[in-house]
Formats: C-alpha cells, structure tokens, sequence
C-alpha cells in the first residue's frame, strides 16, 4: 500500500534502498541487537551514501528531503531486520538543527551524518519511566557549568555511546516538565558509571550513575528549564519510526510460512486469526501514513505518532501470541523466530513510551480528556 503514496523520486529511493539491505552482508537480527558493532559498521554505510542527514537542512550538510524519505530507509531496514533507526542522526540531529547553537552544529553534525558518533538518550529513571515531567536528576550550576548527580536507567546503548542526550532538573521538582533542561555529556568525563540490565529477549539495556558529573554550560541545548517543549515534539518524531509497519509486515510473513508449514493456514480457525492480523497489519501502515502526512505538512504529529505506536506493538506482540495459540510446540522450535519475536514483543510495549502512556497521550490530545503536562 506504501507505493501508492509515493511519487516517482520516491519510489526510486525505495527500490534502491531495498537492494542495498537485501544485498548488504549484516547481522540478520541487527534490528534487535541495539546500535554498536555491526550495525555501527553498517550506519557508516549508511552515512557515506548520504543517508543519515537526508532530512536536515542543506546549510549543516543535509539533503532537505521530506519525512517520507527517512521513513522509507528505516521502514526498509525494519522489513529486512537491518537496524533501527540511529538515535543520532535522528531525534539528536533534528533538535540540533533547530534549537542548537552553531557551534553545537559544526561540533556534532559531522560525525552524526557518518554514522561514527553515537548517543544515548538519558530520558527515563526509577522513578520517572514514561512520566518524564517527575525526573530527579540535578543539574546545579556552578559558574560556566553545571554539575550533575542522579541515575539514568533503561537506557538503550549507554555502552556503545560517546554522548548522553541528558534530560535533567534545573528547577524545582513541583515545577514537573517547566523545569526541565537538556544537557549534553561526555560520556568519558569523570563521574559517569555504567551498569548493565539484561532484558528477556536478550538485548542489554543500563543503568547510568552521574556523580557529580561537570558539564560546561556550552553544551546545553535551549534555554535552561526549556527542555519539555522541545523533547514533546522530538519524542513524536522517534516515535514515528519506533514501530515501523516493516517490522510487523516481516514478523505476519514469518507467522505466514508457520502456518503453511503446519497446515494451520488452511483450516478456518488460522485461516480467520491469520485475516484478521493481516487487517490489523493494513490499519498499522494507514496510520503511519497519516502520521508521515502530518509531518510532511509541517505539524508536530504528536497524538497521531502515539497511535502508530500503539497499535504496532500491539500487533507486534498479537502475531506471535497467535503463533503459540495455533501452532503450540511447533512454535516453540528453537529454528523459528516466534519465541524470540514474543519475548522481545515486551519491551516494544515499553520503548519509546509505555502503550499506557500512548493512551494518555491519544485521550489528551484528540479527546480533550485531562488536562497537559
């Protein structure tokens, strides 16, 4: 369906883009195994074709495509299981480019469009996870710099990154999202402690202990206490790519091949469950393009990005569930990726917001039920 909304430069991005990833020798579960090694390797690839900085403006080195060309790319990468979307390039990049000072630009741009920096975004904590407006990290200012104490944690390649996109309190703690700053940190500078969290499906996650941590002021981003605006609208754009239909389009043609394999696909009952997954597959790729078409058009897509997200990882823990209900131990063998698919099918529920959260974001903002934050 994604075709029929393309046009022909667009469509020409796209096949070139599949080529690349069905051609390019890569990890075959790199979309599962975080941003180092080699799905660093292949984000420099990436780079050196001019693709990680197809959205920023030509005057810090992009190509000011339109939103769709970067859902294409990562869309693709998904549907292959390639890699994620780089944070850096990304969410990193489209606040540098907008709210960052220009020597902010010329010190980061570079190494985030070839893909050799890499950052980690230091958002959640034990006591604030989805609901970032409550976070207790301190940033306390001493002369030309802050000086940070707090802990970080759920924080995705913290050990592979050279930078933490740090979201910390200037103000007071009742003054939730008003009082919110954004930092950039060295994550080689004294004070930093790495520790790791193993998750069920594998993939490493950390906990991040700053101690007194020294952060000169030139390497804040915005004004201070002006960090919730400007990650509000960040946040949509990462999670507009955090669940790609790509993704769940390769997990319903691996559920497909099960089926058809155990001749569950012919008889009514997985002939059912399979129609309608594949439906809710078809509603998953309609909202992501009613998402790309809000930030085509300019606006944040924040409520509509909530909904994308919902409902892939809903789906995306549906298929295997279904694989399990109809194929019992025959989805269980150790070849099949089903197992893996519904232990990692958790922590998209998880990452980038709670499903709970996208709830609260979609009644906010489309029913006008509560107030924001």
């Amino acid at each position: 369906m994604i075709r029929t909304f393309l046009d022909d430069d667009e469509i020409a991005f796209l096949d070139e883009v599949d080529e690349f990833f069905a051609t390019t020798t890569t990890d075959p579960f790199g979309f599962y195994h975080g941003r180092g090694g080699d799905v660093r390797r292949l984000y420099r690839e990436l780079g050196a074709r001019g693709w990680l900085s197809l959205g920023w403006p030509v005057e810090v080195g992009g190509a000011a495509k339109p939103p769709t060309y970067d859902f294409l790319l990562w869309n693709t990468a998904a549907r292959h299981r390639a890699a994620r979307p780089d944070l850096g390039p990304g969410i990193i990049a489209h606040v540098l480019t907008t709210h960052g000072t220009d020597t902010q630009q010329a010190r980061y741009l570079p190494g985030l469009s070839i893909g050799s920096t890499c950052f980690a975004l230091g958002y959640s904590e034990p006591e604030a996870g989805s609901d970032l407006s409550g976070l207790r990290t301190r940033a306390v200012v001493d002369g030309d710099s802050y000086v940070v104490s707090g802990e970080k944690c759920w924080t995705s390649d913290a050990h592979h990154a050279d930078y933490l996109w740090l979201l910390c309190r200037t103000g007071a703690l009742e003054d939730r999202g008003r009082g919110l700053t954004l930092l950039i940190v060295d994550m080689a500078a004294p004070g930093i402690t790495v520790a790791p969290i193993e998750t069920i499906d594998g993939h490493r996650l950390n906990q991040v202990f700053l101690d007194g941590v020294v952060v000169p002021k030139v390497d804040r981003v915005g004004g201070e206490g002006a960090a919730w605006s400007i990650i509000r609208e960040a946040l949509a754009v990462e999670r507009h790519l955090q669940l790609l239909p790509g993704r769940v389009e390769r997990d319903l043609a691996d559920l497909r091949r099960l089926l058809e394999r155990s001749g569950r696909l012919g008889d009514p009952r997985g002939a059912a469950v399979f129609a309608e997954l594949t439906a809710r597959y078809r509603q998953v790729e309609a909202s992501s393009m009613v998402t790309l078409a809000e930030l085509c058009s300019g606006r944040p897509a924040v409520e509509a990005a909530a909904r994308t997200k919902f409902l892939g990882t809903r789906l995306a823990q549906a298929i295997p569930r279904a694989a399990l209900d109809l194929c019992g131990a025959e989805a269980l063998d150790v070849a099949e990726p089903m197992p893996f698919l519904w232990r990692q099918s958790f922590m998209e529920t998880i990452a980038g917001g709670t499903s709970e959260v996208m709830l609260s974001i979609m009644a906010r903002g489309q029913l006008r039920l509560g107030a924001r934050a």
